[in-house]
């Protein structure tokens, strides 16, 4: 059938359909949805869930018609956390870019900062000149950040199906990765840690210690969580069979991240396309058979003990690099040029405020270009993809030559995932609705952007 005309898109031509009618949905609109459903569908009924829901992750409208307590139809209405972040990145130099991508997605900052630096360095063609130190905090501090983000996904699944234990468990691990994070880089969110060139200092003594700590605490606590949720009764009814997409729905929306590897796909980009020097390190892609939300809480629950894995081996290397540069060499790109806490916790080290206030003009005036004009990127374009909790993260970020993005847009894994919200949902029940999202784990941040 025709797009309704009554309610015109402005920003699309009339689009033709297999089935049923097309709605344009712009918020506000609730008479002229319900109105255009007209006679055919007197048993049905258009409900709107969201924005403001606390089962939808973020601001999320979901407009469900509904047949008694089958969901006929299910669309997604994004847009209500648009940030402008991507446009903002323009005017702003290639180092404080970091500072507004680490935002997006702010259940896994550090991904966000990792595939954007990873772009810049191949558009300097400095991507085989990063410090190996650098390089292996990256991937300690993502992997950390993977166990967080999967904690949090766990954690409100359980709470909006009413486990509650998962819930505060979920949690209570989550806020000890955040003391980690707090004590590497000094915050515990929107970090702008993992910079072009390396990171942006090295780590604090003790830190190996606490991380080591850390490990052997998640080993007695992962079990707890299979012990609690794998094969309970309750638990299983609930998810088992919900949000079904099998590997050719998966390929066909572009799904990645837990939802493709459910289908048994064992897509991985740390082992398929390497960044980072994942290629060293030992570790399996997890997988499930079920195409279902249990098969994605059962991949994100086995995937945390990978991380783990990976970060004992990352903490044993850093071990073996004490002492050793973790910003790239050529002082023209290493910003800020030999940052270092001082005593207080702020700032540079007192020590190169005094080099660079008293003792050398050169080394004052490249500070102060360095770090209010920036350094100039060849002309060029790239993307390089990164396996972020969610999928396939990647920045597309194009130079003209200048010392600010041209254009820096982001492929982020929630937007694209979120395409399968009425395949999964179709066919099933209301309370099948709030599952089928979870197993998506969608961070709205992320898809407005």
């Amino acid at each position: 059938m025709t797009q309704d005309t009554t309610n015109p898109d402005p920003y699309g031509a009339a689009s033709e359909t297999s089935q049923g009618k097309v709605f344009t949905v712009t918020g506000q609109d609730w008479d002229s949805i319900t109105q255009g459903l007209g006679d055919s569908a007197e048993e049905r009924v258009v409900v709107n869930m969201g924005p403001q829901h606390p089962s939808t992750h973020g601001v999320l409208r979901l407009i469900l018609e509904l047949e008694g307590e089958t969901v006929t139809e299910a669309r997604c209405g994004i847009g209500y956390l648009h940030t402008g972040i991507e446009k903002n990145m323009e005017y702003r130099s290639w180092v404080q870019g970091v500072t507004f991508c680490t935002r997006m997605d702010y259940l896994s900052p550090f991904f966000n900062e990792a595939t954007y630096s990873l772009g810049v360095e191949r558009l300097l063609d400095i991507e085989d000149d990063i410090p190996e130190k650098a390089q292996v905090m990256r991937v300690l501090l993502m992997e950390l950040n993977r166990i967080s983000s999967h904690l949090v996904c766990i954690a409100t699944g359980g709470m909006e199906i009413g486990a509650l234990t998962v819930m505060t468990v979920g949690f209570r691990e989550r806020e000890l990765v955040l003391d980690l994070f707090e004590l590497i880089t000094g915050l515990r969110m929107n970090h702008a840690f993992i910079r072009p060139g390396g990171v942006a200092q090295d780590l604090p003594p003790g830190a190996l210690d606490e991380i080591r700590d850390f490990v052997a605490l998640m080993r007695k606590r992962l079990p707890e969580y299979a012990a609690l949720c794998n094969a309970n009764h309750i638990f299983k009814a609930r998810l088992e069979g919900v949000g079904h997409l099998d590997i050719a729905g998966c390929l066909a929306l572009g799904l990645s991240g837990p939802p493709l590897r459910a289908t048994g796909y064992a897509w991985d980009l740390r082992k398929t396309e390497p960044y980072c020097g994942y290629e060293d390190y030992d570790f399996d892609v997890q997988t499930w058979d079920t195409a279902d939300a249990y098969g994605r809480f059962r991949v994100r629950l086995n995937e945390m003990d990978e991380s783990l894995r990976i970060i004992e081996q990352a903490a044993d290397r850093l071990a073996g690099l004490e002492g050793a540069p973790v910003m790239v060499a050529d002082k023209k790109i290493a910003w800020p040029s030999q940052l270092s806490i001082g005593a207080d916790g702020m700032g540079n080290s007192l020590d190169h405020i005094r080099h660079i206030m008293g003792e050398s003009m050169e080394a004052l005036i490249h500070h102060f270009k360095l770090v209010t004009e920036g350094f100039r990127v060849p002309a060029g374009q790239a993307y390089v993809p990164i396996e972020s909790p969610r999928g396939e993260l990647g920045a597309h970020v194009v130079s003209d030559g200048g010392t600010r993005p041209f254009r820096a847009h982001f492929r982020d894994p929630s937007f694209t995932n979120l395409q399968a919200t009425s395949v999964m949902s179709e066919g099933g029940m209301v309370a099948d609705v709030i599952v089928a999202i979870a197993s998506i784990d969608p961070v709205m941040g992320g898809v407005d952007r």
